[in-house]
């Protein structure tokens, strides 16, 4: 047994290290899980690359917006980004998007329509209730349905009612995008109210001692003034009683409600490019609205109706010269007591409507917009209400558009373009007056039918051709080597397996070199 033990232990060491030694492969490309289910690259190599979405929402709210800092895992980079709001929520979000260029074959084309989203300080979690559709596979019919919001933390500053949708995504397996659509979604809303508080005013009926000084007033106004908030119905929280609600008209209290229907459409195709056989990528955001109302049930309500429907347009044909976008502004008749206010379009896109305290004895609520007789007041906010706000952003791609790996898809450049804009968007702001410490710039923000489109082309346009078959001897060109991390022998900063190894043997060679000890005979 003896003589058996070193060539044992070289054997053992052997037959460890072999597989250290040995050189790294390549990591395999995981394949499907089911055998219904499509690989992760599917199909033959595909010619046409376009790349666009578009996304549309039909209520955002923001609570004290620009007053986050947005983080970044990337050092120094989130001082150079905007700053965020402190809380958002989303209602109706419908996303069309396409992508020639994704790996996974499943986000190629991708249709949404969800029901909800919200974020705080930045941090979005995925939320349940929504309708999705991918392709490939192609899918002939959408998928359609009600969506239900699931409950949220911020869920208190929005009353949504019945919400439906609808998602769309196609792709050729021949013709990769070419198609029609590439993906379309819709979401469709009965009601919505938002913002039956203020969580950034105070919830305190008695505001003595709370307010700061004014610079602009007198102590004789600044204790008016103070006499008026304590007079109010409500709390400021409540806008003096203004967002108490109402059980005549049905209003929940809310600075802003639609009583009829809103729909919002989000749609990626391609068009036909003048002069050529090839096309041109279109993102595409619309929105069907009829009216809003603001303050519902209250002295103060004041009404919007939308004569004008927005629509905004992303079209890029691949040279900076024809990509263009194209916005048609909204058009909304603001009234307030059957008197017009104003009307806001594309020349005159902002109105500013004042909120003030009454400083006589009787004046119970706060006064929203021009009192006609001019009753003394101190304005202590303003409702701001802007339409449009378009930004534009083109540039050419950076760098060649390559294929999916392992496809061999030739590289191209190209152009994109891409636009934001909205329906309505009302901010409540605080003016010098209203003295309270630490206020933000906006109180709350609620922004009516947000849009976003993006498109981008390869140069001269999509080419809608299969591609050619290889030849028979031809073989698919091995996908890029990398190698797995370094484990065993091959680890260097780890040498405790060679270390324990090494013991081992010397423990073995002592054992097999020593001669035995023989037991002492019985002297008895």
């Amino acid at each position: 047994m003896r003589l058996l033990a070193v060539p044992a232990a070289l054997a053992l060491v052997a037959l460890c290290a072999t597989p250290a030694l040995a050189q790294p492969v390549t990591t395999p490309v995981p394949g499907p899980v089911n055998p219904g289910q499509p690989p992760m690259s599917a199909g033959p190599p595909v010619v046409a690359h376009a790349i666009g979405d578009a996304g549309t929402g039909l209520a955002v709210v923001r609570l004290a917006p620009d007053s986050a800092a947005t983080s970044s895992i990337l050092p120094g980079f989130g001082e150079r980004l905007a700053e965020q709001s402190a809380a958002e929520l989303g209602v109706g979000l419908a996303s069309a998007q396409a992508n020639s260029e994704a790996l996974l074959s499943y986000e190629r084309a991708v249709a949404q329509a969800s029901p909800l989203g919200f974020a705080v300080r930045g941090h979005a979690p995925q939320t349940p209730g929504t309708l999705v559709q991918t392709a490939s596979p192609d899918n002939a019919q959408p998928v359609a349905g009600g969506l239900n919001p699931p409950r949220t933390p911020l869920g208190g500053l929005l009353s949504v009612g019945a919400l439906n949708g609808t998602a769309h995504a196609r792709w050729d397996e021949r013709l990769g995008p070419c198609v029609s659509p590439i993906a379309d979604a819709t979401t469709e809303l009965a009601s919505l109210s938002a913002l039956n508080a203020i969580p950034t005013l105070p919830t305190a009926t008695d505001l003595t001692g709370v307010l700061a000084d004014v610079p602009k007033l007198d102590a004789d106004a600044e204790r008016a003034l103070l006499d008026g908030l304590n007079r109010l119905a409500g709390p400021l929280s409540r806008l003096g009683g203004l967002l108490s609600g109402s059980q005549d008209t049905g209003a929940d209290g809310s600075l802003l409600s639609l009583p009829n229907a809103l729909a919002a459409r989000s749609r990626v195709e391609l068009v036909d490019l003048p002069g050529s056989p090839n096309k041109a990528v279109r993102s595409i955001s619309t929105l069907q609205a009829t009216a809003v109302r603001l303050l519902a049930g209250t002295p103060a309500e004041i009404r919007v109706d939308v004569v004008g429907q927005p629509a905004l347009i992303a079209l890029a044909t691949g040279d900076e010269a024809t990509s263009r976008v194209d916005y048609t502004a909204p058009v909304l008749r603001v009234s307030q007591g059957g008197r017009q206010l104003g009307v806001l379009d594309a020349a005159n896109p902002r109105l500013d409507v004042p909120i003030g305290v009454p400083l006589d004895q009787a004046g119970k609520l706060p006064l929203v917009g021009d009192v006609v007789d001019r009753l003394p007041r101190v304005d202590i906010g303003v409702l701001r209400l802007q339409v449009g706000q378009l930004n534009r952003k083109a540039a050419p791609l950076e760098g060649p558009l390559e294929g999916p790996p392992g496809q061999g898809g030739p590289a191209v450049e190209g152009f994109t373009v891409g636009a934001t804009a909205r329906l309505l968007d009302l901010q409540l702001l605080p003016t010098d007056a209203l003295g309270l410490p630490n206020l933000p710039s906006a109180l709350a923000q609620v922004s009516l039918g947000e849009q976003v489109v993006r498109a981008a082309a390869p140069r001269g346009g999509v080419v809608c051709a299969a591609a050619a078959a290889p030849p028979e001897d031809a073989r698919p060109a091995p996908p890029a080597k990398r190698a797995l991390a370094r484990t065993n022998a091959a680890y260097r900063t780890v040498p405790i397996f060679w270390t324990g190894t090494a013991l081992l043997l010397v423990g073995v060679v002592l054992v097999a070199a020593l001669p035995p000890r023989r037991p002492r005979a019985d002297r008895r």
